[in-house]
C-alpha cells in the first residue's frame, strides 16, 4: 500500500508539473553574397536604381526569373545579374556583376562602374 501511495504521489506531483515553452525559432537570413560588397558596387540594387545610375542598358535579356542587364562603354562592358528575393516579395537585385575590357580580359569593377558614369 506504501508503495501505492508513493507512486500514486509522483503521479500527481508529475501531472502538476508545466512543461516549458517553445523557444521561438530564429529565422532564417538570406545567404551572404559570395563577394565582398563594396562601396560604390551595384550589388543589392534594383534594376531601376542600376539604370539611374549607369544610364539605358545596351541589352537587356531575361532567363526565367533573372534578368541580366549590359551596359558597354568605351573602355568595358559590365554585366549586372538580377534575382528575385528569396521571399519572392519585391523587385529583383543584383546578386552578381561581372566586368571586362573590351578585348574580353577582366578589368577592375568600380574602375569600370566609374568609367560608365557611376
Amino acid at each position: 500500500m506504501r508503495h501505492s501511495l508513493a507512486l500514486a504521489a509522483t503521479l500527481l506531483v508529475a501531472a502538476c508539473a508545466t512543461t516549458p515553452a517553445p523557444q521561438p525559432q530564429p529565422q532564417p537570413q538570406a545567404p551572404a553574397p559570395s563577394q565582398p560588397v563594396l562601396r560604390g558596387s551595384l550589388i543589392g540594387m534594383s534594376a531601376g536604381e542600376v539604370i539611374a545610375r549607369l544610364g539605358r542598358p545596351a541589352l537587356q535579356i531575361r532567363e526565367g526569373r533573372s534578368l541580366k542587364l549590359q551596359f558597354r562603354g568605351r573602355a568595358c562592358v559590365l554585366d549586372a545579374y538580377l534575382y528575385p528575393p528569396l521571399t519572392e516579395m519585391g523587385p529583383e537585385r543584383v546578386a552578381h556583376v561581372d566586368t571586362r575590357l573590351t578585348s574580353g580580359a577582366d578589368t577592375d569593377q568600380l574602375a569600370c562602374i566609374r568609367s560608365l558614369g557611376g
